[in-house]
Parts: structure tokens; sequence; C-alpha cells
């Protein structure tokens, strides 16, 4: 065993024991007479859980359930904004029904890949994904990977609630938006609150009635015979929609690569790595194929349909569902838009947990701060840009994350280049350095081939106030195809895999 310093708080020295592979044991968070011991005590009594980034002991890995990993992930996912993801096939880049589902098919199954793969790693070393990512990044180049995931984190819940209130909203305006984002809020600090447990039996469970609702709308909407079978279109501009709608689905669905093993970290080390993959990836894969798939078919119904056109236009997603709901089942169909409403806690449960393990990550002096108070620092974070961007700046906040989306693709072309050819496998992997800056890569690769890759996202990327030079040259030369996510893979797996054999040949680690 050793001892880990966490500092001086009030004279008195709190020291964490950690044995030789790194791991913490559960006990010694509440050692000492600290403010961080204490803090650490006061949480225990109530079973909040203790543990952040420090790495999880082998016997304390309990959670042998497969079901939680399939279910949190299925919760997160059968939610309204995975609905709205499969909208924009139509709203946005004009796409028909077919090569719409097409795309939402094959985009996801590939964008989940890398999330389930990462699932596997939790039960094997008992690391949260940030901390993983020090054996790709380096022990201070990770940190430039950590302000991107905070960044994610805190908008895309920004987004989410807004979401979620505006679906309040449009039920009874009597509910102004900050109300609904406080409501929404509040119920997800509460569940994150409690940490890992707590989470995973809220997502066990909370899929289910948002389910039901989005089979009620399935039925109600094949009843009122109006979808569309848009037809597929052809060319130069056809090429380009898809691209840019593959984007859109392929950052959605990737976009929990870099919290995956933070939700399996608690699972026997003994786990079938396959069958947690697997379990992640249907877990996943089931709720966006249904989800988008369903939001594709009714927003074709905006085409021809007045009462479908006006609602998407004047509440968006609110709009289109009660064009569905509302008519045939008045009250019920509005009880049903609020429970869809309360699938944002699901959605944004993941972002706020995983949030606070990143801020940990930051700094020796952020790690001294428990998970449970980051967790409530982050909430108020996004509160309050949510309540602002309510009214004033949603579409800039949503462009803006869509844009930070990109960096997944670099972090994967970076991470599976140095898992595959450098550590060759799960067995390559050191776990015991995890903590030692000395030991672990430099990260002078890893950051240079963000670099690359960042410029591979510039040339490939096609938004409506940025078109690449590469992006312009697919589909029409006004709106171009996005390919900022395949470029941006490519340089930087490609440039790290140069950069990375320099690197280890110099410096040896």
């Amino acid at each position: 065993m050793g001892v880990q310093d966490y500092g001086l708080e009030g004279g008195n020295e709190k020291r964490v024991y950690v044995d030789e592979t790194g791991a913490v044991p559960a006990e010694s968070f509440e050692v000492g007479d600290s403010l961080y011991a204490k803090l650490q005590r006061t949480a225990g009594r109530f079973g909040i859980e203790q543990r952040g980034i420090e790495r999880v002991p082998e016997d304390e890995r309990t959670d042998s359930s497969l079901v939680n990993v399939g279910t949190m992930w299925l919760a997160a996912n059968m939610v309204v904004s995975s609905f709205a993801i499969g909208t924009l096939a139509v709203s946005v880049f004009h796409l028909g029904f077919i090569d719409s589902i097409l795309t939402i098919l094959f985009i996801n199954l590939l964008g989940i890949t890398p999330v389930a793969f990462f699932s596997t790693f939790g039960p094997r070393f008992g690391l949260r994904q940030m901390v993983l990512s020090r054996f790709y990044f380096g022990y201070y180049g990770v940190k430039i990977i950590a302000v991107f995931n905070i960044l994610a984190c805190v908008g895309w819940s920004s987004v989410n609630v807004i979401v979620g209130a505006q679906l309040i909203n449009a039920v009874n305006s009597g509910v102004p938006g900050y109300a609904g984002i406080i409501i929404i809020a509040s119920a997800t600090f509460i569940v994150t609150l409690f940490g890992y447990k707590i989470v995973h039996v809220y997502e066990k469970w909370s899929w289910i009635p948002a389910f039901i609702v989005f089979l009620i709308i399935l039925g109600e909407f094949a009843h009122s015979g109006n979808f569309r079978n848009l037809p597929m279109g052809v060319g130069n501009s056809e090429t380009g929609s898809v691209l840019s709608f593959a984007a859109s689905v392929f950052g959605f669905a990737t976009g929990w690569t870099s919290y995956a093993a933070d939700y399996t970290v608690y699972q026997p080390v003994t786990s079938s790595r396959i069958k947690v993959f697997l379990s992640t990836y249907v877990g996943l894969a089931f709720p966006l194929l249904f989800t988008q798939m369903l939001g594709v078919a009714v927003i074709t119904a905006s085409i021809d349909t007045p009462s479908y056109a006006e609602g998407y236009a004047q509440s968006r997603i609110g709009g289109l569902l009660g064009a569905v709901l509302f008519p045939p089942l008045g009250r019920f169909g509005e009880f049903c838009l609020i429970i869809l409403a309360l699938s944002i806690i699901a959605n944004n449960c993941p972002n706020i947990y995983s949030v606070a393990l990143t801020l940990q990550l930051l700094a020796r002096q952020t790690q001294k701060v428990p998970r449970f108070i980051w967790t409530f620092i982050g909430t108020l974070i996004y509160v309050a840009i949510a309540i602002p961007g309510y009214v004033h700046f949603e579409s800039v906040l949503e462009n803006f994350m869509l844009v930070i989306g990109y960096w997944l693709a670099i972090y994967e072309g970076i991470a599976l280049t140095e898992h595959i050819f450098f550590k060759k496998g799960i067995t390559g992997y050191a776990i015991e350095i995890y903590n030692q800056p000395s030991k672990l890569p430099v990260g002078a690769a890893a950051v240079t081939a963000f670099c690359f890759g960042v410029f591979g996202a510039i040339m490939g990327m096609a938004q409506h106030w940025w078109i690449g030079p590469v992006g312009k040259r697919i589909g029409t030369p006004e709106y171009g195809g996005d390919v900022g996510f395949m470029l941006s893979f490519g340089f930087s797996a490609i440039s790290y895999g140069v950069l990375r054999t320099f690197e280890y040949r110099h410096f040896g680690r």
C-alpha cells in the first residue's frame, strides 16, 4: 500500500491509501480531519458516492448486472433529443425517406462502435474514461481533452434542457422557460448527486414510460395517414445532403465515447468483454434507430399537412409532436408530451455525472474537491447558460455544440491508433502507472495530432457559416457536404501514428 497526499486543509493533512496497482479503497476517503474527509463522511451517511476519478479496487467491482450496462444507454437515448436528430433529415437536409433511413441505420451502427469498445475497459481497469485517456494523451496532454469534454457535457446539457423546457411550455404556456429548465435540472442533479448506483437504477427503469409514449406516437401517426414517402434525391445535392446529415447522426451516436468506461468501472474484472460490448451496443442501437427513424417518418407529414407544418414552424419539436398527439388524445396527449420532456433527465444524467469526473482531472487541486460538489457546480453552470439561451441564443449554442462534436472523431483516431498499433491490445496497458506522469506517454504526439485533426475538420466541415475547401467540392457549391468527421479522424490517426513512432523511440514511453 502507498499513500497519496491530498494536501493540507485547516492544518490537517488528508491522505488516501493507494495499493500497488493505484487502486483506492472506499474507506480511505473518510480518513483524517480535513474538510475533504468531513465532507466525504457526511456524503457516506446519506449514501452518496464518494469516489471520483480514483481507480476502483477489484474487490469493490461488484455490479455484475449486464442489464445495467445496456439500460444505461437505452434510457439515455430513448429521448426526444434523439427523435429531433431524425427530423433534421427532412427539415434541414431535404432528404427522402429511404435515404434518410439508410443513413440513420449505417451511421449509427458505426458511431456507437467506439462507445461499446471503450465500455469494455471499465471492468478490466476500473478507470474512468478520461483517466484512461492518459495512456493516449499523457498526464498533461489529457487536460486539453478534458476541457473539450467539459464543454461538450455542459453545452449539450444546456441544449437538452432547453428542448425539455420548450415541451413543457408547449403544453402549458403558463410555465415559463426558466421554470421548466430548473425543474428538469433539479431532478437531474438529485439523480447524479448520489452517483453511479442511483444513476444506473434510474436509467434501468426511466426508458419504459418514454418508450411507451413513442409507441403511442407511432400508433397515432400511422393511424392518421399523414406519412409521406418522400422520394430520394439525385446528383451532387443528394450526396452533399446525405453526408451532412450523416455527420449530425454520427456526432450524436458517438458522443458518449468520452464517457464510456465511466459506467462500467464497478463491473467485475472477470466480466466478459464481448458481453459488455454487446450489451452496450444493443443498448445504444435500439433507441437511436427507433427514435430517429420515427422522427424521419413524422417530419414527412410537415411537407403537405398544414397542422404539422404550422406546429413545427411555431414550436419546433414540441409543435410537431403536438400535431400528432393533441387532436386525437387531448389532455392525455399533453401528458405524453410532459413524459417526453422529463426524458431529458435520463439524457442529461451521463453528461452531469461525467462532467464532475472530468473537472477533477484538470488539476490536483480540483481532485481535492469531492465529485458531488462538482456535480452541483456543473448543474449551476449549465442552468446559467440555458436560461438566457432559451430566448436569446439557442441556435448559436446548438451550432457551437455541432462544432465541438468534431473533437470526438479526433479523440477516437488517436486513441484507437495507440491501442491497436502501440499498446497492441488490452494487455499492453501497465495500468499501475495511470497516476505517474513520468511513466505515461509524453503526450506531444497526441496533442500535435489533435491539431492536425482540427485542421481536417476545418477543411471538411459544411456548416451554414463555414464550408471548408474539401466540403465545398462535395455536393452543391452553395451547401457542400460535411466530411469533417471523416477528415478529422483520418488526419489525427495518420499523423499520430507517425509522430508517436518518433516520440516512443526518443522517450521510450
